[in-house]
């Protein structure tokens, strides 16, 4: 990666790229639907953020050679795919899971409508995540591979926050925390990557373990920030996990140690890209972030 590839300008290009697809798709349905529902709906799904998971894929689609663009397959994915992770984020804010009063600076869903509302918004945002990827032209069988993987992703997901609420009483062990993370969070971290290289070549290009390192890297750094930054910061509660006495690798290992293995993982999936040419420099410079960020 040169040092100078300007980050700030790829992320906010990207999430303009899948905020539009994602406004286009919820106003679609929005047309037919309850309003309510749609209303909460597209609260979620244009609640900000920074689109890290969209990035990846359009970063990674694009180190081999393939279109990020409006229109491309690997928008359409990037856009499905945070659909995906939305829906997760509203249904973990719920009382019954994690209840959080805020989201990226906002009231959560169930806060700005119902808890009723919420449910139901998830449920609908999971089911538009495919309606969305497999509505493009017929006959592309990228698009049922990419529906294979985010349909594993999803389930590996909620494993992990099963894993987790269980880790509120019985706390696990260095593999346990581990095992949660990866599928939690490296689930979709990992599909980010490996859909990104569908999307272009039709195959996974063999960078499965490589999105899974940088998956527990994103982790790690998020426990670190629950235990360091502010709520203003974080535009979420501050803290909060380690209040529940959730297992994490700082709270295992000591922050010095958790920050070591962060970089360690980052460092792994680096090595991993080393050989895409400077058409990877987005995706490198997007896997470095996700060690540095402050939020």
């Amino acid at each position: 990666m040169a040092p100078s590839f300007a980050l700030d300008p790829y992320l906010a290009g990207v999430a303009a790229r899948v905020e539009g697809e994602l406004r286009r798709a919820a106003e679609a349905g929005a047309r037919g639907g309850p309003a309510r529902l749609w209303e909460a709906m597209t609260y979620a799904l244009l609640g900000g953020g920074k689109r890290l998971r969209p990035a990846l894929v359009c970063a990674t689609a694009e180190a081999f050679g393939a279109d990020a663009g409006e229109g491309s397959l690997a928008l359409r994915f990037a856009a499905s795919l945070e659909m995906i992770h939305t829906y997760s984020l509203v249904h973990d804010d719920l009382p019954c899971m994690d209840d959080d009063d805020l989201r990226r600076g906002r009231p959560t869903v169930h806060k700005a409508f119902d808890e009723a509302t919420a449910v139901l918004a998830g449920d609908a945002l999971q089911s538009l995540a495919f309606e969305h990827l497999l509505g493009g032209p017929p006959g592309d069988g990228r698009a049922a591979l990419l529906a294979g993987l985010l349909a594993s992703g999803a389930t590996r997901m909620v494993e992990g926050q099963s894993l987790d609420l269980e880790a509120e009483t019985r706390a696990p062990d260095l593999d346990g925390v581990l095992d949660l993370q990866r599928r939690k969070t490296g689930a979709l971290l990992a599909a980010s990557v490996v859909g990104g290289a569908i999307a272009a070549t039709g195959t996974d290009q063999g960078l499965g373990p490589a999105g899974l390192r940088l998956g527990l890297a994103f982790q790690i750094a998020d426990d670190l920030l629950d235990l360091t930054a502010t709520t203003a910061d974080l535009g979420k509660r501050a803290g909060k996990d380690s209040a529940a006495g959730k297992g994490t690798l700082p709270a295992l290992l000591g922050l010095e140690e958790a920050r070591r293995r962060a970089d360690d993982y980052c460092e792994e999936a680096l090595q991993a890209f080393a050989g895409l040419g400077e058409r990877a420099e987005a995706l490198r410079a997007l896997a470095r972030f996700v060690v540095s960020r402050r939020k």
